[in-house]
């Protein structure tokens, strides 16, 4: 099938097409042109002006549409990867909160059957923990958390394929030979959860922790002991200077001058944006997957207001957020949404951006930058179409 979207402000690598066009065949896109004369035999599609960008790439998301990941079963991955599509994520690593062996096999297998689905949007699991430093848990499920043991990280990494990111604490005893083995199987190694300072931060970016989770959250700044002065979690990133951090961009977790920072420093090739959402973003419930978190002020918490424990956000108010508040450039925050997360998870070769030859995960924004249409894999997501 040949569908060609027209009168559309296109966001190509090379920068904005003006009244462009967009050619779709099947799953792949066939053509990007600043032409946007009809195809003979293709199904038009008139954008009415919208921005045409590619589809997010989310990978941090631990559940929305009422259901968590952590359940572990195809119906809740099912409702809560169709609930991040419908506000402009196309492809996503769903997330676990530190979890037990048994609840991690579980989600495993549930993500290796959506993976092997032909057009599938789920692309791999991320582990968000356990092995993490209880000081800095935050939402985290303490019963659950303790230092890397190669016992349990060995035997799942050998009978699973779909691991492709996972979180750990560079201090911890372990986290370098955890760090090191992980990268040789092909695994993103994150720091996250984490009181380390720069020492910890070298060391583990030489054994291969590449990336921060969720920066500024779950991690100390500069501070003080006895009156002499350190660097936090947080300097010691920025001064790797090829490591790479995501931000909650709800406007909640990191303000929008600290948002506005991250991209001053790290800039566009080096920051993705995140949700971190719950089960409860894009949902009418009112409960986490943990019966410790509340819903206040528009983000979860925990209930005694200890710490933030993730967020209500979709893919589309993360694109609004860096815009409207963070008054960062529509382009670049897109590109921090799409193609930035997809080359940090290895999979720039297919997503990311709205190049021939690439998947047809397209997002549909208007003049507000809300969703007016996704496609995913070359197919409307069911609910998003304003336009036709």
């Amino acid at each position: 099938m040949l569908t060609q979207i027209i009168n559309a402000r296109i966001l190509t690598p090379q920068g904005w097409l003006k009244d462009g066009s967009v050619l779709i065949r099947d799953n792949k896109i066939l053509e990007v042109t600043n032409c946007d004369l009809p195809v003979v035999g293709a199904t038009l599609i008139d954008a009415q002006g919208t921005y045409i960008v590619p589809g997010g790439v989310e990978i941090h998301a631990h559940g929305g549409g009422g259901r968590d990941f952590m359940e572990g079963s195809e119906d809740a991955f099912r409702t809560a990867v169709k609930t991040h599509m419908q506000h402009g994520t196309t492809s996503i690593f769903p997330t676990l909160s530190s979890s037990t062996i048994p609840m991690i096999r579980a989600a495993a297998a549930t993500t290796e059957k959506l993976m092997a689905e032909p057009d599938s949007p789920v692309l791999g699991l991320h582990l968000e923990g356990h092995y993490f430093n209880m000081a800095m848990a935050g939402g985290q499920m303490p019963e659950n958390i303790k230092d890397p043991d190669p016992q349990e990280y060995i035997p799942l990494l050998e009978e699973t394929h779909c691991i492709k990111r996972w979180d750990a604490a560079p201090e911890l005893p372990g986290a370098m030979q955890f760090g090191k083995y992980i990268t040789s199987k092909g695994i993103l190694a994150c720091v996250g959860h984490t009181q380390a300072e720069f020492e910890d931060i070298e060391t583990a970016f030489q054994v291969g922790y590449r990336h921060a989770t969720h920066f500024y959250n779950a991690m100390p700044g500069f501070h003080k002991r006895k009156g002499y002065k350190y660097e936090g979690t947080v300097e010691s990133i920025y001064l790797m200077d090829d490591m790479t951090v995501e931000v909650v961009a709800d406007g909640i977790h990191v303000p929008p001058t600290i948002l506005r920072l991250v991209y001053k420093i790290k800039g566009v090739e080096k920051t993705a944006l995140i949700t971190d959402a719950l089960a409860c973003a894009a949902s009418d419930s009112k409960e986490a997957f943990d019966p410790r978190v509340i819903i206040e002020d528009g983000v979860c918490k925990l209930a005694d207001r200890s710490a933030l424990a993730g967020s209500i956000a979709t893919m589309d108010r993360l694109i609004r957020t860096m815009v409207q508040k963070a008054e960062i450039p529509l382009e670049d925050a897109v590109r921090m949404a799409s193609e930035t997360p997809a080359r940090i998870m290895g999979v720039a070769d297919r997503k990311g951006t709205l190049e021939k030859g690439k998947d047809a995960d397209i997002l549909a924004l208007d003049n507000d930058l809300n969703v007016r249409a996704v496609w995913a894999m070359g197919k409307i997501v069911e609910g998003t179409n304003t336009l036709f």
